[in-house]
């Protein structure tokens, strides 16, 4: 028996969580806390109603799943937790099951590659004490590797959204007017989707295309998220004279409307990390621009291959981003060749039915 205890339900992993349930028959237990913008899965539509348990913030990061341990004593023999280090009831449980001969293994970032030393220190045992580490990409994979991991115990699933649903949208998808109505004219749209927090950088997208429509090159924005930072930006964007040009959609939820704004973009374009933006974006076949410090990126940037689905920037150079921007506006024009290559490299690894096919082949 399997019992996945994860520190949130988020909702765009409802998909792969229902499928651990049907393949790895597994139970789910989940800690509650998050971002509070994240929606949370329907607990309904589970067979076997998962557990949701209290997380306690005990410092900073640093936390505690409440009730969690007595699981390690419940007819389980593999466990799969969120490999989070700074979570303490983690570390426990990965030393009793291992002092009980059961199985754990993590589901990680692993590695980011700019860990200081003692961090590194740290990971290094906390990772050591599973049976095996389910990872979002082969650049964590690779770091854990040179760190003196053993391949064979790194296991690669990348990451997933509501991908059944949006692949029967993306079948149906058509070029509509959506652009043309707003803004009305025909210019190229660049989007951003995503939290509008200063991690994100959009006073950088904001100036980048400023420069772009200085150049003679002109394009339309929008910005489809909410967050923090969105008085600063559209404050910046009244500075820049940009609000004929930039549509401050704000947040939604609704997949219609989100695959509209994206197919019909386009290029999306993350000036900060990119995370699941870069899936959602190639899902409905809108190449991605976003920098090149991997050390800071999130690793779902390994689903843009340069020149063939998006573009990489110079980290916080608006020369070089204004460069790649009129590159890839020339380099992407043929819509139906664009769609068709960033949409193989979602349905090959980016959905629930890889995913499971690798639990299946470790954990079973």
């Amino acid at each position: 028996m399997i019992l996945s205890l994860l520190n949130f339900p988020s909702h765009y992993r409802s998909n792969i969580y229902l499928k651990m349930e049907e393949e790895l028959n597994s139970d789910f237990v989940f800690g509650n806390i998050a971002n509070k913008s994240i929606k949370t899965v329907d607990f309904n539509k589970f067979k076997k109603k998962p557990i949701l348990l209290k997380t306690i913030k005990i410092f900073g990061s640093i936390n505690y799943i409440k009730g969690s341990l007595k699981f390690c004593f419940k007819p389980y023999n593999k466990y799969l937790l969120t490999g989070e280090y700074y979570c303490i009831s983690v570390w426990m449980i990965l030393i009793i099951n291992k002092l009980c001969k059961k199985k754990t293994y993590l589901w990680t970032h692993g590695y980011y590659g700019n860990e200081f030393f003692l961090k590194r220190i740290i990971k290094k045992i906390f990772f050591s004490l599973s049976d095996g580490i389910f990872l979002y990409g082969n650049y964590a994979r690779d770091i854990m590797i040179k760190e003196g991991f053993k391949s064979e115990k790194l296991h690669v699933i990348y990451n997933s959204l509501n991908y059944e649903n949006q692949k029967l949208i993306r079948e149906k998808i058509k070029k509509t007017q959506v652009y043309e109505n707003k803004f009305q004219n025909t210019d190229p749209t660049i989007i951003f989707l995503g939290r509008l927090t200063k991690v994100k950088k959009v006073e950088l997208f904001l100036n980048a295309c400023s420069n772009l429509i200085k150049s003679g090159i002109h394009c339309n924005m929008v910005i489809v998220g909410d967050g923090d930072e969105s008085e600063n930006l559209k404050s910046i964007i009244n500075n820049l004279k940009l609000d004929s040009r930039c549509w401050f959609y704000g947040a939604t939820h609704d997949e219609l409307v989100i695959s509209e704004l994206i197919y019909n973009s386009t290029l999306c374009l993350s000036p900060g990390n990119i995370g699941l933006t870069a899936v959602h974006a190639l899902t409905y076949g809108t190449p991605v621009i976003t920098h090149s410090n991997l050390c800071d990126q999130m690793p779902e940037f390994e689903a843009i291959k340069s020149g063939v689905t998006g573009l990489f920037f110079k980290q916080n150079n608006i020369q070089d981003l204004l460069k790649k921007l009129i590159e890839a506006l020339s380099a992407f024009k043929d819509k139906n060749e664009t769609f068709k290559n960033c949409t193989s490299v979602i349905d090959a690894y980016y959905n629930p039915i890889y995913q499971i096919k690798i639990f299946k082949k470790i954990l079973l």
